[in-house]
């Protein structure tokens, strides 16, 4: 696992990167030569036998019983070692060495892939932790074990003993780190809103290189901005931020996908929407939220479009974006259908009508249920009394 400060990212989130990347259909064969090089010699280097077994099962890797006997043996000579340095350490030295010993243990068990074992012992190295940094690192490992194959239960209960724990103490720094991940896990189990708030929060204080580049985190922050925050914030808080005005050049496509949204270019939107579907798609994060986001960009983006207008031509949104009269047609019927856009199609005179809810009327209506609501109560609890 990668050492706080240390401003790369984490290898085994490397590993599940490109483990996910071969079981996609995307993947030009030649690729996936690659990675699945890359893969093995990962798992020859830190002798991941219950990994390689995994891949070996799942015919990704062939099997080679030789290195399989090899691996083992490095483990058990390597175990070995990690105990008689716990024993020295119990015997003969003090609390911290104890520990220290203790948690190289779970770092090793960490190291060759064992999660069951690795979290087993970092509960063991917790025992012998005081300091509340400390602990919070064991939690850090913990979530990193739980990003690794995508656990949200860990990943969750984790976050939670990590804001128990910032309640006894802890420094900036790791409070900094932990919204972070707490960001990764809100947008990989789609709560786009979250995120966001999470990421921009953290842009000036990232640290978190264990989890992904800079750049990488800026690509998840305009992307889960974009969808959930109205134009005034996401001027002020992206468009215009600092931080992501040095980097977001660096990132094939992202610029042209955020200013030509805010600056109503629709045409070039598509383009570079286009060219970002690849990237999501792609994203193990992502990935299995592809199609949603696809549809919220587009509602966010159509909506947009259609609030500078009471009514106008199908014609002339086509043009705006650069389609075809029948796709703007099957897509915004798709999306007025769903409850997406607040409009309705005349297809005689090929002409869009918004029909947006007026929001005095809609507070009006929505007073009037819940007053509706509470007589009903009332009226209910005296009946109750009259018994």
């Amino acid at each position: 696992m990668a050492s706080e400060g240390e401003e790369s990212q984490q290898p085994q989130l490397i590993l599940a990167d490109k483990l996910f990347l071969l079981k996609q259909s995307d993947v030009q064969d030649i690729d996936k030569v690659r990675f699945r090089e890359d893969v093995f010699n990962f798992v020859k280097e830190h002798d991941m036998v219950k990994l390689y077994e995994t891949l070996v099962a799942d015919s990704v890797l062939d099997v080679d019983q030789s290195l399989l006997d090899s691996m083992r043996a490095k483990i058990d000579d390597e175990l070995k070692k990690l105990d008689e340095k716990i024993a020295d350490a119990e015997e003969n030295l003090g609390e911290s060495e104890v520990r220290e010993a203790h948690l190289a243990k779970s770092l090793f068990f960490i190291r060759i892939g064992d999660k069951e074992k690795a979290l087993e012992h970092l509960k063991v190295t917790e025992t012998k932790t005081v300091a509340v940094g400390q602990k919070m690192d064991l939690v850090f490992y913990t979530l990193q074990l739980g990003f690794f194959d995508m656990d949200f239960d860990l990943i969750s209960k984790s976050i939670d003993k990590a804001k128990s724990l910032f309640e006894e103490g802890g420094d900036w720094e790791r409070k900094n780190r932990l919204k972070v991940y707490e960001g990764l896990y809100c947008m990989s189990t789609r709560n786009f809103e979250k995120a966001a708030e999470l990421f921009l929060d953290s842009i000036s204080t990232f640290t978190t290189y264990e989890l992904f580049p800079y750049d990488t985190f800026i690509f998840y922050t305009v992307l889960t901005s974009i969808i959930t925050l109205d134009r005034v914030s996401l001027k002020q808080k992206v468009v215009d931020a600092p931080e992501i005005l040095t980097v977001i050049g660096k990132i094939p496509h992202l610029s042209e996908f955020l200013n030509s949204l805010y600056d109503c270019q629709y045409k070039s939107f598509f383009s570079a929407f286009a060219g970002l579907t690849e990237q999501i798609k792609l994203d193990r994060y992502l990935h299995s939220h592809f199609r949603y986001y696809m549809r919220e960009i587009r509602t966010v983006i159509y909506s947009q479009f259609l609030e500078s207008y009471k009514s106008v031509t199908i014609e002339a949104m086509a043009k705006a974006f650069g389609v075809s009269v029948d796709f703007i047609d099957v897509e915004l019927s798709r999306f007025i259908a769903a409850g997406k856009l607040h409009c309705k199609i005349d297809k005689v005179a090929g002409v869009l009508e918004t029909n947006r809810p007026d929001a005095k009327n809609a507070l009006y209506q929505a007073t009037i249920k819940q007053g509706d609501f509470l007589l009903n109560r009332i009226q209910k609890l005296s009946r109750v009394i009259d018994l």
